[in-house]
């Protein structure tokens, strides 16, 4: 059995135009409220917040909504060209509003952004698994990591070239930049993947990975099986609850040093400037390269190895980067290392949450599994910068250590979603690579 690379990088364009908006939307959102509108950082804040308030609610309804939906088109893409249109219209509106100083109009066209962006967020996601079987869902993962890491860079490109030195920008090129990309990504994507067709093959050549639980335990390869209007069975219940808490926990670690890095830098290392953008360069491009490498190793030692592997590269990370009390080039390779672990839990966590639900659940799932990555998302900066304002900006580290290394604890009582290397018809087969 082999992944499809080719069909996998098309429905990656999806997350691509996703994922190029959302670091428009953080890099460019709050330079406006400050500089055009004069907020204060605490209603910045809240405001920045507001896209995963409104996430935890709206991901799991949209997840649903998408599980069904009957079209000629598929369950998903309706969902992700009406949503994409959506955006696209309002998000043109922001630098507008911001050129006419017309805060009502750029609060009302905010929100219908972000209502547009969560309408089509989990089905997009919910696309690959619903279009990959179930023991090559890792690897494709990686594929969707690494086309949002390419969307995200777009738009980072677009920033440097498009946005001048001037106090208040025209951002209108900039906005039109990522919108276009947005169009096209989403145009090839309905040219090229015809979601109802692949479904009914996939669904003719691996029927027990449709509208039924397919569970693979991770110390025997024997299938459990539900039927469709079942409830999960218990033990798969509870493992799909320790995934979850495990995936609040180490978002919690890591959304927190990713949020206040910026601050710990120059505080406690003394780095000026910009200069602590590197060792988080240096994590990002490490994940970009490792994403399907880890792809390859999950699907031959199994998710929940590489997982736990990854929490504990990162929990040591987070340890040793607390006893450097100044900057040293070392760093740097702590941070590559992060950034290997990320990439090694974000390329499995959600094929094993969607491992868990029958065929027709993927988008509901997909949601629930977004409503606890943003739940954490919500709740880390503020309880983190308590600490860190109250106690001392060196809780950091040690406060990601805790939330990570309980990660690891909650990730041991996870024993389904795995899924099992395919079993080889004879023994010289082992010797063959995967495409």
């Amino acid at each position: 059995m082999k992944l499809n690379y080719r069909r996998t990088f098309f429905i990656g364009l999806a997350f691509l135009s996703i994922s190029a908006f959302w670091q428009l939307y953080d890099n460019i959102i709050p330079l406006i409220l400050q500089n055009s509108f004069h907020l204060n950082e605490t209603l910045i804040g809240a405001i920045m917040a507001l896209d995963n308030v409104l996430a935890v609610f709206l991901l799991p309804v949209f997840g649903v909504l998408s599980d069904r939906c009957k079209s000629p088109l598929g369950k998903r893409t309706p969902f992700i060209i009406l949503g994409t249109i959506a955006a696209v219209i309002f998000m043109i509106l922001l630098p507008a509003a911001d050129d006419a100083d017309n805060l009502v109009l750029f609060a009302a066209a905010l929100g219908l952004t972000l209502l547009s962006m969560a309408f089509y967020r989990s089905p997009a996601v919910a696309l690959m698994p619903d279009l990959t079987p179930k023991p090559l869902r890792s690897k494709a993962n990686a594929v969707i990591n690494l086309m949002g890491a390419i969307g995200g860079v777009y738009s980072l490109i677009m920033i440097s070239l498009l946005v001048g030195n001037e106090d208040r920008p025209d951002y209108l090129p900039l906005f039109i930049s990522v919108a276009a990309l947005m169009v096209l990504a989403v145009v090839l994507l309905v040219a090229t993947v015809r979601e109802n067709k692949i479904a009914n093959e996939l669904q003719k050549e691996f029927p027990q990975d449709n509208d039924s639980t397919d569970i693979r335990g991770t110390d025997s390869s024997r299938r459990e099986t539900a039927a469709k209007d079942a409830p999960l069975p218990p033990q798969v219940r509870k493992s799909l609850i320790f995934i979850l808490v495990s995936i609040f926990l180490w978002f919690t670690a890591y959304n927190a040093v990713t949020t206040a890095f910026s601050r710990y830098a120059q505080t406690v290392w003394g780095i000026q400037g910009g200069g602590f953008a590197n060792c988080l360069m240096v994590a990002t491009v490490a994940a970009i390269i490792s994403y399907i490498p880890i792809g390859i190793i999950s699907s031959r030692i199994g998710r929940k190895k590489t997982i736990c592997g990854g929490v504990i590269l990162m929990t040591l990370c987070y340890l040793a980067a607390f006893f450097f009390t100044s900057y040293h080039p070392v760093i740097n390779v702590g941070f590559a290392c992060i950034g290997i672990g990320w990439a090694a839990i974000s390329v499995n966590s959600l094929p094993m949450v969607v491992e868990m639900c029958k065929g027709g659940d993927v988008g509901k799932y997909t949601g629930i599994y977004y409503t606890f990555s943003m739940a954490a998302q919500i709740f880390t900066p503020v309880f983190s910068g308590f600490l860190l304002g109250n106690i001392s900006y060196r809780i950091l580290f040690p406060y990601a250590v805790v939330f990570s290394a309980l990660a690891f604890v909650t990730m041991c009582f996870v024993k389904h979603g795995d899924s099992k290397p395919e079993r080889k018809a004879s023994v010289i087969e082992n010797f063959d690579v995967d495409d």
